[in-house]
C-alpha cells in the first residue's frame, strides 16, 4: 500500500498434492523427538488452512516492514531491542507477520554478499547497548540476513509463524508505488547493475525457500505486493489471463509457485490480485475477479495457494462504494466485497488472507482540534471506523485470514499499532501500542471462547506470555470453549485425505455485528442512567462525535485529565471504571453500530 489510491473513472474502465503437509495419501508427519523445525507446516481444503493433522488453523497478524527500505533492517529496531519487539508482538496475540522484502536484498543473499544494515548501531559502536543479539562477537553489525536469521529465532522462541512479502524490485522506502514484478535494476553489493526480470525474481524466491525449506517458522511466501496499473512507473499495467504476455500477473505467479514449491512443496504461496479485470476497478492488489476464470494451478496442485487481496477505507482514498451512502456489510458485499474477493471464500475456492487493511484513528490532542473545525475530515474518520470494524466482523465470520497494515507508526497514509519505541539501558523498550486501533483490531486475533487466550500456530510453543501453542488449543480448548474462528462456530479437524463435503460457509448476511459465544461489554440500554450523565459526551460539549473519543483516549494515555462529570459520561458500559472498552463503545456508537444508554 501506500500513497494515493483512488480509482479514477478511467482507471475502473481498464480493460496439493506433492506437498508432505498436504498429502493425497493422508500419511502424517513423522515424530521429530529433538527437530520440530518441520511439524507446523500448512495447507488448503477448499476455503480453509489446516496443519497436517487435519486441524484448521487461522493466520491473524500483522505486518512490520523495513527490511524492503534502504535500511535493509525491520523498522525501529534503531531505538527498540529487536526480543522485546516480538516478544511484545506475540503477548499481543499476534500468531503471524507479514515481512516486507525486496528482490534486491534477497539477491544479495543469494550471491553471498547481504547489504549491512544501515539503522541499527551504524558506526559499528562495540559497546552499543541496544540490539546485542545483532551485534557480531567483535562488535561488528550483522547483516542483513543475519538479522533475518535472528528475527526467525526470536519468532520461534515466543510462537510466532511470519512469511515474507516481496514489496518491491530494488531497496526503496517508497519501492511499492511500481506495479510489475520485473523492468527495474538495482546494483547488488558486488557493485553489478542488475536488471530485475521475471527470471531474477523467481530465481530469488526459490533460492531464498530453499535456504529456509528445513525451517516451518517462515510457513511462506507473497510473491508481489500489490500488481497494478502504470500509476507509479511501470511501462504497462498488470494483467489476469491465460496469455504469454510478460505482463500477465497470473502466468508469473503460477511459474513462481511452481518455483518455489519445487525447493519447498510445504510453503504457502500468497497471491495477490491485480488493480483492473474486464472493466472492473479495485484497490492495488485488490482485484481476484480472474480467479473465478483463470485460477493459479501449480503443477504440484491448488493445496498451498492462498489468494491475499488489499482491502482499504475511505481516509486511505474514497471510493464509490463508500462514497453518498450509509454503507453496511451488505452493500459493500453488493458493491465491491463479493464479487472482487469474497466470493472466493464463500464458494469454498481457496483461502483468502486480507494482506493489508488499516487505517489512521486520530489519538491526540492536535488531531482532535484540527477535526473540530474540519466536518469533511471527521465525517472520513468516522467512515473509516466503521469500515475498519465491518471488514474485521466479515473476516471472523467467514474465516478470513488476515495482516493488519501495520505495526511501524512510520506508514505515512495508515500510522500503525505502536505509537512509540524507546529503548532504556537498564529496563529494556518501552512499547507504547495504540490502544483504541488496538481494541477494534484484537478482536480478530484468534483466541479461545471463554478464556480468551491467543492461539498460535506452533505445536509446541505457546504464543507469547498471554496465549497457547496449536497442540494445547485442540487438547484442551476446542471442545470446551471453542475460538472466534467463523464466530464461534466448529473448529472440528477434518480428515486430511479427503475434502470435506460441504463446504463450511456462511450465506451474506445484513447483520452488522456478529453473534459472539463469550460474554460481550457492550453497553446495554436497559441500565439507569446516572442523574446529569450523558454517555459518550467525553469532551462534555453536548454531541458524542469522534472528538469523544480522541479525548478518552488521550485521557488513559495521560495526556490529559477528565473532569468529574467528563469521567461519569464516559463510564459507558456503566461498571464504575473507564478504560479501553469505554473507548471502543464510544467509538462504536459513534459509527451507528452500537446504542449508548440514555
Amino acid at each position: 500500500m501506500k500513497a494515493m489510491k483512488k480509482l479514477a473513472a478511467a482507471a475502473a474502465a481498464l480493460a496439493m498434492t506433492v506437498s508432505m503437509a498436504a498429502s493425497s495419501l493422508g500419511t502424517a508427519l513423522p515424530a521429530k523427538a529433538v527437530d520440530d523445525n518441520n511439524d507446523d507446516w500448512l495447507h488448503a481444503v477448499g476455503s480453509r488452512l489446516y496443519d497436517a493433522q487435519g486441524n484448521e488453523v487461522w493466520l491473524t497478524g500483522a505486518n512490520w516492514f523495513g527490511l524492503n527500505c534502504t535500511e535493509f533492517a525491520l523498522h525501529y529496531l534503531w531505538s527498540g531491542d529487536i526480543d522485546d519487539l516480538v516478544k511484545s508482538i506475540a503477548d499481543r496475540g499476534i500468531n503471524v507477520i507479514r515481512v516486507p522484502v525486496s528482490t534486491e536484498l534477497l539477491y544479495d543473499w543469494m550471491i553471498g554478499n547481504p547489504a549491512q544494515m544501515k539503522s541499527v548501531n551504524p558506526n559499528n559502536d562495540p559497546n552499543y547497548t541496544i540490539n546485542a543479539d545483532l551485534i557480531r562477537p567483535d562488535g561488528t553489525n550483522m547483516d542483513s540476513q543475519e538479522e533475518f536469521d535472528v528475527f526467525l529465532a526470536k519468532c520461534k522462541k515466543y510462537g510466532l509463524k511470519c512469511f515474507i512479502d516481496v514489496h518491491c524490485q530494488d531497496a526503496d522506502n517508497a519501492g511499492h508505488m511500481y506495479g510489475l514484478w520485473y523492468g527495474k535494476s538495482f546494483t547488488d553489493t558486488n557493485g553489478t547493475k542488475v536488471l530485475c526480470t521475471t527470471d531474477v525474481w523467481m530465481e530469488t524466491l526459490a533460492w531464498t525457500a530453499d535456504r529456509y525449506k528445513n525451517d516451518d517458522t517462515l510457513i511462506g511466501f507473497d510473491l508481489k505486493n500489490e500488481p497494478h496499473s502504470k500509476y507509479g512507473g511501470a511501462p504497462i499495467d498488470a494483467i489476469w489471463d491465460e496469455s504469454d504476455m510478460p505482463n500477465n500477473w497470473k502466468k508469473a505467479a503460477q511459474d513462481c509457485a511452481d518455483a518455489i514449491l519445487a525447493k519447498n512443496p510445504n510453503a504457502l504461496i500468497f497471491i495477490e490480485g491485480v488493480e483492473g479485470y474486464e472493466g472492473h476497478g479495485a484497490w492495488w492488489g485488490g482485484n481476484l475477479r480472474g480467479v473465478k476464470d483463470h485460477p493459479v494451478t501449480p503443477t504440484a496442485g491448488t493445496s498451498q495457494i492462498v489468494y491475499s487481496p488489499h482491502d482499504y477505507g475511505p481516509i486511505v482514498s474514497d471510493q464509490t462504494w463508500f462514497e453518498g451512502k450509509n454503507f453496511t456489510e451488505q452493500t459493500l458485499l453488493d458493491d465491491y466485497w463479493y464479487d472482487t474477493w469474497a466470493y472466493v471464500v464463500e464458494e469454498d475456492i481457496a483461502p483468502l488472507l486480507i494482506g493489508e487493511w488499516g487505517g489512521r484513528i486520530p489519538t491526540t490532542v492536535d488531531e482532535q482540534a484540527i477535526l473540530s473545525t474540519d466536518s469533511t475530515k471527521m465525517e472520513k474518520v468516522e467512515q473509516n471506523v466503521k469500515w475498519m470494524i465491518l471488514l474485521r466482523d466479515y473476516m471472523i465470520k467467514h474465516h478470513v485470514n488476515h495482516t493488519f497494515w501495520c505495526l511501524n507508526d512510520d506508514s505515512g497514509d495508515t500510522g500503525g499499532l505502536w505509537t512509540s519505541v524507546q529503548f532504556n539501558a537498564g529496563t529494556g523498550t518501552d512499547i507504547k501500542w495504540d490502544e483504541v486501533k488496538y481494541s477494534i483490531f484484537e478482536k480478530s486475533l484468534w483466541q479461545t471462547g471463554a478464556s480468551g487466550k491467543y492461539i498460535g500456530l506452533d505445536h509446541k510453543t505457546p504464543l507469547g506470555a498471554n496465549g497457547i501453542s496449536l497442540s494445547d488449543y485442540y487438547a484442551t480448548y476446542a471442545d470446551s470453549e471453542g475460538s472466534n474462528l467463523d464466530a464461534g462456530g466448529s473448529t472440528d479437524p477434518i480428515q486430511i485425505e479427503t475434502k470435506p463435503t460441504e463446504a463450511p460457509t456462511t450465506e451474506p448476511t445484513t447483520d452488522i455485528m456478529p453473534t459472539t459465544p463469550w460474554p460481550t461489554t457492550e453497553p446495554t440500554t436497559d441500565a439507569p442512567t446516572p442523574s446529569g450523565v450523558v454517555y459518550g459526551d467525553v469532551d462534555e460539549n453536548g454531541a458524542v462525535d469522534i472528538l469523544d473519543v480522541i479525548m478518552l483516549n488521550k485521557s488513559l494515555l495521560g495526556g490529559v485529565s477528565l473532569s468529574d462529570q467528563a469521567r461519569l459520561n464516559a463510564d459507558v458500559d456503566n461498571n464504575k471504571s473507564v478504560d479501553t472498552t469505554d473507548a471502543l463503545n464510544v467509538l462504536k456508537a459513534v459509527v451507528k453500530l452500537v446504542t449508548l444508554p440514555v
